[in-house]
């Protein structure tokens, strides 16, 4: 059983009459005592705070101005993973948060609360809806700011702030109220020069994943090939009786050009399932296990990023069926997350039984296939087999029958090779963000020199 001490009069001062035990955790309590009485008021360092909204009866467009849900904000960076944009005249309308350089972003509702980002050259321009909110700062450095509310003790205030139960959110004030540990500007200092290199290896990372994409195309003679979709065209019925469909998509022209240039390859073509085994591996839940799960949510779209959540047994979904390993590829057959497509890089997960797991097994390295599932070519193809209206899906057939080239060897090891790098700086990115966390918390725990021994010890 946990309690805390608090003193009748300090609740009956507190500017948000809070009397619940959650606001009154021990843990929370205990986070705040190491650095609260040699810290400022976030409101200190604000010159500014709003949040976004989304336009009136929106439909995004293909492309436009860059507008950030709490899913494109990560901690310490912007994911363009599923973005969705703005057309001139739906940003008009929500001008007010549009983006500035060095603005930091803090999300503010649903159970994603509490995630903080930096605006970078990127995103300058860009738009955010209602759910974060946006803060123009001073007098501190931005990226030490963020990189605070993303450590442990950051992340307590904003649980500790946070109202709701069915849909929790941090108004502006309970922001402006949140304890900042006064830390020397130099160390601020530092604590960004780790994510600016960070910011660099992501880029970095999405480079080689491009020239990879690119050596694909090039090798099909498909670079400039863009998906066309035509209002009218002419279908014969056998064509209908054939396929067992009669819905205009699936006739789509476009879907014959895709798989038109895969077999007029020079090197031949195959499909996946002659390359590669299909993991089909259940297991046996433990219900006091502690697991790694992986639904088609946690693959980040844009970088192919693995974020687990962990679940004890008794409350994992009845969908987690899938034991993945290190090296399968995951393709999510969800038309909502296509494109969450990845390598696994580490054993113990287990998956949803919304993704088709496949095993190198043929003369397609892993590599190559991810290329091609994640190049325009195999998104744009998916959408033919969709089966459903409210929620579309692929089979796993669908996906085995895929047709891929087969490419020559040494090709294959040239995207090999790219994707194996762009991996690697995506690794040391993440990890480069760890450390600048962590190096906050034992600042705040220890002081700033001990902090940067540790820096300098696991860089």
């Amino acid at each position: 059983m946990q309690f805390s001490f608090v003193n009748f009069n300090k609740i009956k001062t507190h500017k948000d009459n809070r009397l619940d035990a959650e606001h009154y955790d021990p843990y929370h309590l205990e986070n705040l005592r190491k650095y609260e009485n040699n810290s400022q008021l976030l409101s200190e360092f604000i010159t500014h705070i709003s949040g976004g909204a989304t336009p009136r009866g929106a439909e995004y467009p293909e492309e436009g101005i860059p507008f950030l849900r709490v899913q494109n904000i990560m901690p310490n960076y912007i994911s363009d993973s599923g973005i969705k944009y703005l057309s001139p005249t739906q940003n008009q309308q929500i001008l007010r948060s549009q983006l500035k350089k060095d603005d930091v972003l803090l999300t503010i509702t649903g159970v994603s609360y509490g995630k903080s980002a930096v605006v970078t050259d990127e995103f300058v321009g860009a738009n955010i809806n209602q759910h974060s909110a946006k803060m123009t700062v001073k007098n501190i450095v931005p990226y030490f700011l963020s990189t605070f509310l993303n450590c442990k003790y950051g992340y307590s205030q904003s649980t500790r702030h946070v109202v709701g139960i069915t849909r929790p959110a941090l108004d502006y004030s309970a922001i402006r109220s949140f304890l900042i540990p006064d830390l020397d500007r130099n160390y601020q200092e530092i604590i960004a020069s780790y994510c600016h290199q960070a910011e660099e290896a992501r880029i970095d990372s999405k480079q080689r994943y491009t020239e990879a994409q690119t050596l694909l195309l090039s090798e099909l003679g498909l670079t400039n090939w863009q998906p066309k979709q035509q209002l009218t065209f002419v279908k014969n019925f056998s064509d209908t009786e054939s396929a067992g469909r009669i819905d205009a998509d699936f006739f789509q022209p476009k879907y014959e050009e895709i798989e038109e240039g895969i077999k007029s390859y020079s090197n031949g073509y195959t499909c996946i399932r002659n390359e590669f085994n299909q993991n089909s591996e259940t297991f046996e839940t433990d219900l006091e296990k502690l697991y790694q799960y992986v639904e088609i949510g946690s693959v980040n779209v844009s970088t192919g990023e693995i974020i687990p959540e962990e679940i004890l047994g008794k409350d994992l979904p009845a969908n987690a069926k899938r034991v993945l390993k290190k090296g399968d590829v995951v393709v999510s057959k969800v038309r909502t997350y296509r494109g969450a497509i990845t390598i696994v890089q580490e054993d113990g997960y287990v998956g949803s039984g919304a993704v088709c797991v496949l095993k190198e097994n043929g003369r397609i390295n892993k590599e190559t296939l991810l290329v091609c599932l994640c190049s325009k070519l195999f998104l744009t193809w998916s959408w033919k087999p969709n089966t459903g209206t409210s929620y579309p899906t692929l089979g796993d057939n669908d996906i085995l029958d895929f047709t891929i080239p087969i490419l020559p060897q040494e090709k294959q090891t040239e995207i090999q090779e790219k994707v194996l790098e762009s991996f690697s700086l995506r690794k040391r990115a993440k990890d480069l963000l760890d450390h600048a966390q962590r190096a906050v918390e034992i600042a705040i725990e220890q002081d700033e020199q001990v902090a940067i021994g540790w820096l300098e010890s696991v860089t």
